[in-house]
């Protein structure tokens, strides 16, 4: 069958080329319309109960986490020039488009008891002529008598200030949202260089934003890393510009074909999404490596370039198109999962793969057809000093010192294995921030000093309307309060409760220690001022402490909100926290009365990556039973499927046990280096068994011989293709992402680990078998179903030898 397409490719080449690259000019069309995605929980299924608790929320209370705050460290925050430009700063962000509103010192509002109206009046409270020192001074004195504000605006400990700054939700789904946030960092950046101090801007809207920019920026960086770097790996090899440039056009239109496929497919740049085009660089690049080096071997034997064509395409055709499956395989069990965002990542990737190999069976035969046979110097690699006396050791240690290998072997296992007991996983929501990077010091600062800014909902539903005004209610969610601001973890909890405490502080004259919860006496008494009123020309700002309190009832007002802002504790601690509050939190609301949900963008953020390593975990099983079976179809023969399978199952172990006494967790980005780098590594292995298989006849079914044979003549383009994939994953190493940064050097250590044992103890398993596999060979039950297909004359198949030509 392989000759016969490879009669079809090289007759028809020209035909066949036209249409390739017209093709690729139409996916180059669909690719140049590719969009960022600025979606945030596509992690998680929608039929994941927490999602849905959280559409539920999100139903009565709105959206959250569409807040961006920025913060500031002062002692002279209160003198008059820090202030009135701080009071400037906020009036220019609310001018900025798409600010809805800005909660700050400057806007502060404050309840006054008019008795004659028997009204409670909301009035900013800084309305007089902050200029003058001593007037602000006496402002000041007020805010800081209003407990309301305090751990919610400023830290009276630590002289930080908060500013909440919200952003219209329907904007921070589209590109838009990037300017919107380059003009709040812009303003907040030029008052701290003005004054000298540092501004803090932390909040999710901004935090993804950044992200998906860095995504973009590092998907462009690493494109054009990876083809510089495999371009010179290549000359380097083939010293040849036409196999460098052949190789490049290969993987340059498996990207545009890869970019195409996510915009025809309906999707967008995810940071999954984003690693593809590169990671298509990397793995198109062995399948030029493969056919180029079998091509020239097979010239080099009788200087016949169609025929060393025919054979390259016969011979490496059946090698490529399985070391391709199987690392599609390897991506595309992605697809299965629940997580869109895997999901996309995995059928994009995985139909890639395979895109890339028609790419190279059309394209390099076609054009080496046309150019001439290569010369001396073009296969000059095939006896590098180096490599072979590298070789020449391996050969060396599987023939005369396998006890060593075996030893050696068990040893690093068992080490691994203990790593692997050390495994944790545990994921943050600025996981693959670098620490020393801004976005992760600014959100340090908010811990430190407001114990967070991570949101965290809590729905309580009483069951009947009304149900949240009731005085009993009100003090269990004031107990509730006060339970999560005494973690450690939380900030002081925002509810319908604080707004109350402050509307009995100002029928008290503003008396602090009035800030509490109304009892039975004080409600008949408080009851009409509750219904307040604004003040004339203060009527828009005023009305924010109205609206802010009606945000924490829904229309029935049977369900309550608890906003509690947090520390970014990691999706192994949250858990834990919360289940260790909630039987806290039952005794308060009797569960026979009252349903408490816990839920919001925090929650959702890391149950998604709880849900993603879990998915990632299944995807790894599925991949194993889908190369099984592969394995199985090439080998026919359990023994080899056993062969075929150690050395790669070793690298995976030792990575994780690597991870596990390095500290790395299990996150998605380190999950995800398994699955990718089974379906890659048992290419190797392919490569090794069926080039073993192909020489065995020639050496009368000696297995010594041909194990020994197949080190030097397959070798070698097991240690490019390794060293090319090995050079192609460690430039994710030097990404800005923690996660990305894993992926590349974990893989790279797997890949280059495959090659060792593939070079070692697979040989050596072949030798350890080896009267089981003469039985089989002599029998013609090993690998019968890639036999070798007899020479056809080459006229048979459409084509002449144009040996006068290659001259």
């Amino acid at each position: 069958m392989w000759q016969r397409l490879a009669g079809f490719v090289l007759k028809f080449r020209l035909p066949l080329l036209i249409a390739l690259l017209a093709a690729t000019a139409v996916m180059g069309y669909f690719a140049s319309k590719v969009q960022l995605s600025y979606e945030s929980n596509k992690a998680i299924p929608t039929d994941n109960p927490k999602y849905q608790e959280y559409q539920e929320f999100t139903k009565l209370f709105g959206q959250d986490g569409n807040m961006v705050v920025l913060g500031v460290q002062s002692d002279s925050f209160f003198n008059a020039g820090f202030f009135n430009d701080y009071v400037q700063l906020n009036n220019d962000l609310k001018n900025v488009p798409y600010v809805e509103n800005v909660l700050s010192v400057p806007v502060a509002i404050n309840l006054l008891k008019n008795d004659s109206t028997h009204k409670l009046v909301a009035q900013p409270l800084f309305k007089g002529d902050t200029k003058n020192q001593v007037v602000l001074d006496s402002l000041a004195n007020v805010f800081h008598n209003l407990p309301f504000y305090k751990g919610l605006l400023y830290n009276p400990d630590t002289h930080a200030y908060l500013m909440m700054i919200s952003v219209n939700k329907q904007v921070m789904a589209t590109k838009g949202r990037t300017k919107v946030v380059n003009d709040i960092m812009k303003l907040g950046d030029d008052f701290g260089a003005k004054h000298h101090t540092q501004v803090r801007m932390s909040g999710l809207p901004l935090i993804r934003t950044i992200m998906a920019v860095m995504v973009a920026n590092e998907m462009k960086m690493f494109l054009i890393l990876s083809f510089v770097l495999t371009a010179l790996i290549l000359f380097v090899f083939f010293r040849s510009l036409g196999s460098v440039l052949m190789s490049m056009v290969v993987v340059a239109m498996g990207v545009v074909w890869s970019v195409a496929t996510i915009v025809l497919l309906g999707y967008k740049i995810t940071l999954l999404t984003a690693l593809i085009p590169p990671l298509i660089v990397v793995i198109g690049i062995p399948n030029c490596v493969y056919f180029l080096n079998k091509y020239h071997t097979e010239f080099a034997k009788d200087q016949n370039k169609t025929r060393a064509l025919v054979h390259m395409i016969q011979r490496m055709g059946i090698v490529t198109l399985f070391t391709n499956l199987t690392a599609a395989i390897g991506f595309g069990v992605f697809c299965f999962t629940k997580s869109s965002l895997l999901k996309e990542f995995g059928i994009v990737a995985g139909l890639n793969i395979m895109l890339i190999f028609v790419i190279s069976f059309i394209f390099l035969p076609a054009v080496l057809s046309y150019l001439p046979a290569p010369k001396v110097k073009h296969t000059s690699y095939m006896n590098n000093r180096f490599f072979r006396a590298f070789l020449d050791g391996l050969n060396a240690l599987v023939f005369k010192y396998r006890p060593v290998v075996y030893i050696g072997t068990a040893i690093m296992v068992i080490v691994a294995v203990t790593g692997m007991l050390r495994l944790k996983s545990e994921g943050f929501m600025l996981d693959d921030v670098p620490k020393e990077d801004r976005l992760y010091l600014d959100l340090k600062f908010f811990e430190q000093n407001f114990k967070g800014i991570m949101p965290l909902e809590i729905a309580v539903d009483t069951k009947k309307k009304n149900g949240v005004i009731n005085l009993q209610t009100l003090d269990k969610l004031d107990q509730l309060s006060k339970l999560f601001a005494v973690q450690p973890d939380f900030a002081q909890p925002l509810s319908v409760v604080q707004g109350i405490k402050f509307a009995k502080q100002a029928y008290y004259n503003g008396d602090s220690t009035n800030y509490a919860v109304p009892n039975s006496f004080d409600i008949g008494f408080l009851a009409p001022y509750l219904r307040m009123k604004n003040t004339g020309n203060a009527s828009k700002e005023a009305a924010m402490f109205t609206k802010l309190v009606s945000n924490f009832m829904d229309s029935t007002r049977q369900v309550a909100r608890v906003s509690v802002n947090m520390a970014d504790v990691g999706s192994r601690r949250l858990p834990i926290l919360l289940d260790s509050l909630k039987p806290k939190v039952n005794e308060i609301f009797d569960t026979t009365h009252y349903q408490v949900t816990y839920t919001g963008s925090t929650v959702i953020f890391l149950e998604g990556s709880r849900f993603i390593i879990d998915g990632l975990m299944e995807s790894i099983l599925l991949a194993f039973i889908l190369i099984i079976f592969c394995m199985l179809y090439l080998f026919r023969s359990f023994k080899m499927l056993i062969i075929s399978l150690i050395p790669n199952i070793i690298p995976l172990a030792l990575t994780a046990g690597v991870m596990g006494w390095a500290g790395v967790p299990l996150k998605p980005s380190t999950v995800l280096v398994f699955s990718v780098a089974l379906g890659i590594a048992i290419d190797v292995t392919i490569r090794f068994l069926v080039n073993f298989k192909q020489e065995l006849p020639h050496h009368n079914l000696d297995i010594s011989a041909t194990v020994k044979q197949t080190i030097h003549e397959t070798g070698l383009s097991i240690v490019y293709t390794s060293l090319i994939l090995f050079a192609g994953f460690m430039i994710f190493a030097f990404s800005q992402f923690g996660g990305t940064k894993a992926l590349g050097w974990l893989t790279s250590l797997t890949l280059m680990l495959a090659m060792i044992t593939n070079l070692t103890i697979l040989p050596a398993l072949l030798l350890w078998m080896e009267k089981g596999l003469i039985k089989k060979a002599q029998k013609k039950q090993l690998w019968n179903t890639l036999d070798d297909e007899e020479d056809v004359e080459m006229s048979k198949l459409g084509l002449k030898d144009r040996e006068e030509g290659d001259k």
